[in-house]
């Protein structure tokens, strides 16, 4: 009855998406062809997402070999050494240990504590795939805290756009989701869930990239750029999205990175190194992602004037971690 009503559910959520990305509406083939990719992915992939008790909330995470080694976001593990209880779609516990992280991607593994067990587990993909604007991907994760009766939530989408470090989809997020992970339609997880926003269309995930690249020292519990130290890429600024859905400045903190380039209030913010910028997340992930002391250009319009303008990325300040 469970895998009846769950499958119908896959039907109607994989509609849902369409209205938010394109005015054109695809033909009706794709989607029985995508519902059918995401019916026989579900059951393979599903046991391995767990919901995490952070102590003072719920997360997600998904185990990704069978002897148990956990992705997740880094706000979620927060540091090396935490205990954490982890629960399994059935209503199963167990317990895990925070490994390493790297909180200027907010990516993170854990470690299931017993080693006598082989752990349902999902393909990872190993190597950075270039995703294209258009492409499905569907999202798992346990919003809203665990739910025995509801399970793992699906929601199916679209890639929005790809950074050096992260993707931005169209999949509908919400609280308990973060450090679930992305699948495309192989069944590959290609992204963990990080900065969860109000718009459906700046969700973003970290990418493969980050654990990829800090994967030893990760599993050897380092913390990698940690910003309360002040190894951060730092600009000091404060932004918002304008009426014109615009990025703009609308305070330049004294002494800061940008105030030394000479940003003013008022300026829009267009693109950092020749990337267009299109939301306050994306442009928090960009500049997150980059070590302090790394040379950034920001293309800026003030009034009816555009420039282009250095700035070197400063240590963030412990009170901006």
């Amino acid at each position: 009855m469970r895998n009846d009503l769950l499958l119908r559910l896959v039907g109607l959520i994989l509609y849902l998406p369409v209205l938010a990305v394109g005015a054109e509406a695809p033909d009706p083939r794709v989607f029985l062809e995508l519902q059918e990719k995401v019916q026989t992915l579900l059951p393979k992939v599903r046991p391995a997402v767990v919901a995490i008790l952070t102590g003072d909330g719920t997360a997600s995470g998904v185990i990704m070999s069978q002897e148990g080694l956990i992705l997740t976001a880094a706000h979620v593990a927060e540091r090396p050494g935490r205990e954490l209880r982890v629960i399994f779609e059935d209503g199963t516990q167990a317990t895990a240990t925070t490994l390493g992280l790297d909180k200027t991607t907010d990516a993170a593994l854990m470690q299931l504590n017993e080693n006598d067990r082989e752990w349902p587990h999902v393909k990872v993909s190993r190597q950075v795939i270039k995703a294209q604007p258009g492409e499905w991907c569907f999202a798992l994760g346990h919003p809203g805290g665990f739910d025995e009766k509801r399970g793992v939530v699906l929601r199916v989408g679209r890639i929005v756009k790809q950074t050096a470090n992260s993707l931005q989809t169209d999949c509908v997020l919400m609280g308990g989701d973060s450090g679930g992970p992305l699948f495309d339609l192989n069944g590959d997880v290609i992204g963990i869930h990080s900065l969860i926003w109000e718009g459906r269309d700046e969700n973003m995930h970290v990418s493969m990239a980050p654990f990829l690249r800090s994967w030893d020292d990760m599993k050897s519990s380092l913390v990698i750029r940690t910003w309360g130290t002040g190894s951060g890429g730092y600009l000091g600024v404060s932004t918002e999205m304008n009426d014109q859905g615009a990025l703009e400045v609308i305070e330049v903190l004294a002494g800061s990175p940008s105030e030394q380039a000479g940003l003013k209030n008022g300026d829009l913010i267009l693109a950092l190194n020749g990337e267009p910028i299109t939301g306050l997340p994306q442009f928090t992930h960009a500049v997150r992602a980059r070590p302090a002391g790394e040379e950034v250009q920001l293309r800026l319009r003030h009034l009816n004037s555009e420039r282009d303008v250095k700035i070197t990325l400063g240590s963030r300040p412990k009170n901006q971690g």
